[in-house]
């Protein structure tokens, strides 16, 4: 494993008007593009898969064993249009490299997706985006106008008889529209809540079609590896996580951004790449995949971040959005307030997600102010006990990540908070409980 950088995705973040179609075809833009529509739609299927591929959106799953769930057509019977969904409703407290790849090479992304479309014989596709992100979405929509203008979308692909209609939408704003059934809901115009299922999106997705929804960094991945091949491809990464990543370190280092790297690399590495931690200061805990994966400690420094050597130690490699904290951090009010999001952002339609994280709040709430007591600690255990996997979705599973790592690794910091009558972390709180315990 190399601790050095692979830029890839990121190569040309730093060159002048990179968003810009004459830009990044000078740096070889769309040659993988029409290399592929050389290709079978099964070959380059076949490439996404032998490169190893899998899901940069947190789940991991494998990118082209995905696209080969999609039914085969029924002899006899019209085929149902399938279509590509790019998940680019990035929401999540610490996740941040969807967002910045798409704004500064939006055509990486537009050519994975026409790539990606072809490969599964899509002829419309959508990128998802959440609403908010308004400059985003202006650029993404000015990259598509000027592949349209190149022939790159639109009515027979460069003489290849393929065609294709790309859409930029922009989201409903929530964080639940992240999940991907959620997400078909919102972009057919209804309120974004999770489907129950099956049946599963590659059976009945899209207005009941077969889909595919893939996440922003999972596409954009795609023309280096028809581009480069699927032995360059894989001969990044380790054993079982394949290639590239871009890594979001955010918090107490000394140069927070992004740093894209092999799968494998450790934290260790990472910081030493931003820096180090900030002047002074240690690292006291970490999330490896954003705020609702389990948050690990220093003693996971060397942890190989890729999802077997994570999953190991008990937490996920998700999105690998690495927020760094050390030892001025109150860990009690960090999970409130994660906490608090999850709740506000609950869709409301299943009563342990609903419910739970309503619970979770007040009872972690009153721990932080002192107010608590020490059995509180075994309710909110219990109470995540019932959310984690009785959801419709992933949200009450992330909500409950961060409370229970905590408990496990700082169980005596909240009891801090029990015995000083407030957060330890609090100057006025600390002042009051060294004055009554000198009185007492």
């Amino acid at each position: 494993m190399t601790d050095t950088l692979t830029p890839v995705l990121t190569d040309n973040w730093d060159v002048d008007r990179a968003w810009t179609l004459a830009v990044y075809e000078a740096g070889g833009g769309y040659g993988a593009l029409k290399k592929a529509l050389a290709m079978a739609p099964a070959d380059v299927v076949e490439a996404v898969k032998a490169s190893g591929l899998r899901g940069r959106g947190g789940a991991g799953f494998p990118t082209g064993m995905k696209w080969g769930f999609l039914p085969p057509d029924e002899e006899g019977k019209a085929p149902k249009d399938r279509y590509l969904v790019v998940n680019g409703d990035e929401s999540e407290p610490g996740t941040c490299k969807d967002i910045p790849l798409m704004m500064a090479s939006p055509h990486t992304l537009v050519e994975g997706v026409i790539i990606s479309a072809y490969a599964i014989r899509a002829k419309n596709a959508f990128i998802y985006v959440r609403g908010e992100v308004l400059h985003v979405i202006r650029r993404l929509q000015a990259a598509v106008a000027e592949a349209y203008a190149a022939g790159h979308l639109g009515t027979d692909i460069h003489g290849s008889g393929y065609s294709l209609d790309l859409v930029v939408h922009a989201g409903a704003g929530a964080y639940i529209c992240g999940e991907e059934t959620a997400l078909l809901d919102s972009l057919e115009g209804r309120r974004g809540q999770p489907r129950l299922r099956p049946p599963f999106p590659a059976v009945a997705g899209l207005y009941a079609g077969p889909t595919v929804i893939n996440n922003v960094e999972s596409i954009a991945s795609v023309p280096s590896i028809i581009g480069h091949g699927a032995d360059w491809f894989a001969s990044m990464g380790t054993e079982k996580s394949k290639g590239y990543g871009i890594f979001s370190l955010s918090g107490h280092v000394q140069k927070p951004g992004q740093y894209e790297a092999p799968l494998g690399i450790t934290l260790r590495e990472l910081i030493a790449l931003a820096g180090g931690m900030r002047s002074g200061h240690e690292l006291k805990f970490w999330t490896p995949g954003g705020s609702s994966t389990p948050l690990l400690t220093g003693e996971h420094l060397d942890v190989p971040l890729d999802f077997e050597g994570v999953g190991a130690v008990g937490s996920m490699l998700g999105t690998r959005a690495l927020q760094i904290f050390d030892e001025t951090t109150c860990v009690v009010r960090a999970v409130l307030r994660w906490t608090e999001f999850y709740k506000h952002e609950s869709c409301g339609k299943c009563t342990p997600c609903r419910e739970g994280t309503w619970w979770l709040v007040q009872t972690l709430t009153k721990l932080e102010q002192g107010q608590g007591r020490e059995e509180d600690l075994e309710q909110l255990l219990d109470v995540c006990d019932n959310i984690l996997g009785r959801s419709f979705c992933a949200l009450g599973d992330g909500a409950t990540s961060s409370i229970s790592s905590s408990i496990k690794y700082f169980r005596d910091e909240y009891l801090a908070h029990l015995e000083q009558g407030g957060c330890p972390f609090d100057p006025a709180a600390s002042a009051l409980f060294a004055t009554e315990g000198a009185s007492a």
